[in-house]
């Protein structure tokens, strides 16, 4: 193995290892505080809020979408009702919440007797 001559002077190498300790007192700071629990914990929250967040985010623009097909549906582009198809989707939505309760009370009188 070759020898390699260094023509630092003493102050140049003790500077150095100054520069090298103070760079590697830094790099065990930032380690210690990512491995505290208190940093590892509030990570693992940002994710799982970022997640929530996105799935939440997704979820919103769907509904907005299906209803803005079901209001397409219902009014015309003037802003107006169609009542062509108005009415019959209320008589739909009355006759199934009326035979919702008739059932309801049937299964109610059967019970007292």
């Amino acid at each position: 193995m070759a020898e390699t001559s260094d023509t630092r002077t003493p102050a140049q190498i003790e500077a150095d290892i100054k520069r090298r300790r103070a760079v590697l007192a830094e790099t065990l700071d930032e380690i210690g505080v990512r491995v505290h629990p208190k940093t590892i914990v509030g990570d693992a929250k940002a994710k799982a809020v970022a997640g929530v967040d996105r799935v939440f985010g997704r979820a919103y623009v769907q509904v907005n979408r299906v209803m803005t097909e079901v209001r397409d549906q219902f009014v015309d582009d003037d802003g107006a009702p169609r009542k062509e198809r108005i009415v019959p989707a209320a008589l739909i939505v009355a006759g199934t919440v009326g035979l919702i309760v008739a059932g309801s009370r049937k299964r109610r009188h059967r019970r007292r007797r």
